[in-house]
């Protein structure tokens, strides 16, 4: 089945979501800080926390310029801190050597620490309006269904995946962006996993998926992320800890937010390991540079 791509393009233009990151006005740097927080996080949660950051630190320059402790306590209830620590290191690359300016290809894009193939490729697609392939879970199910006429998209093949999508792309650089920014919308808000709103979908005639009488998703069972007494929720509990302090605290403190021992010191110990924490020379632990 062939995708209707200018189809596809008018309905986003039409239904596309408002948001801050893809107005006009939205620097390269506003669009890397929206892609950079907005993997594994939802857009409800990421929008305010952007605002806050794209206000305060308007360019490379200004993040770069803060210290990293500020930069985690500024990135709140994200989750996956780390991100703020690659984000920061980033903005430091792109001030020392690209002028302030988030670069515009693809290579060079991949050389900014923290920033993968993913990421590397919406920005040059939604920030510069480039002709580039950006794939994630929700572009994988739309062409799994759309093109395959498969329940779901299997385990992630880089390479297939990314030749999939590039084999759906116009050859002219703007409506493959554009592209590229309906394939994801069109899986965020009609082909979703669980159920999908097919009367609403603009390519519903030509979907393969509808052709083959939408079988049921037979491949590998996807894992389910479990959030509740995981390492991740005692990192995150003794972050909260350090965020919501004036300067380092004894580890007393943050010995109250985990019941279990063992846990808890592993989870404080891979903290400090990801440079998210540091212990001060008499032992008290603050977030990083604030000792």
């Amino acid at each position: 089945m062939a995708v209707d791509t200018d189809v596809l393009i008018d309905w986003f233009s039409e239904v596309g979501r408002d948001l801050p990151w893809r107005e006009p006005e939205c620097s390269a740097w506003g669009v890397l800080v929206s892609e950079i927080m907005l993997q594994q996080t939802p857009v409800a949660r990421v929008q305010p926390i952007w605002l806050e950051w794209l206000a305060r630190w308007p360019v490379p320059s200004a993040l770069a310029a803060e210290t990293t402790g500020e930069v985690v306590r500024a990135w709140g209830k994200l989750g996956y801190p780390r991100r703020a620590l690659r984000l920061h290191a980033a903005a430091t690359v792109i001030a020392a050597e690209h002028g302030d300016v988030v670069p515009s290809d693809v290579d060079t894009l991949l050389t900014l620490p923290g920033i993968g193939a993913y990421s590397a490729r919406a920005v040059a697609a939604f920030a510069y309006g480039k002709r580039a392939p950006v794939v994630d879970t929700n572009v994988r199910r739309v062409v799994a269904r759309a093109v395959h006429g498969a329940g779901d998209a299997g385990p992630a093949s880089n390479t297939r995946d990314m030749a999939d999508v590039d084999a759906l792309l116009p050859a002219e650089d703007a409506p493959a962006a554009k592209l590229s920014a309906a394939l994801m919308e069109l899986g965020a808000l009609v082909c979703t996993a669980r159920s999908p709103r097919c009367a609403d979908c603009p390519i519903h005639a030509d979907c393969a998926w509808q052709h083959n009488g939408r079988p049921e998703y037979s491949g590998p069972a996807k894992p389910v992320q479990k959030f509740a007494g995981t390492d991740r929720q005692v990192r995150g509990l003794l972050l909260d800890v350090l965020r919501g302090s004036e300067g380092p605290v004894e580890k007393a403190r943050l010995d109250l937010v985990w019941h279990e021992a063992g846990q808890r010191d592993r989870c404080l110990d891979s903290l400090l390991v990801d440079g998210l924490l540091e212990q001060t020379g008499n032992g008290l632990f603050a977030l990083p540079g604030e000792h």
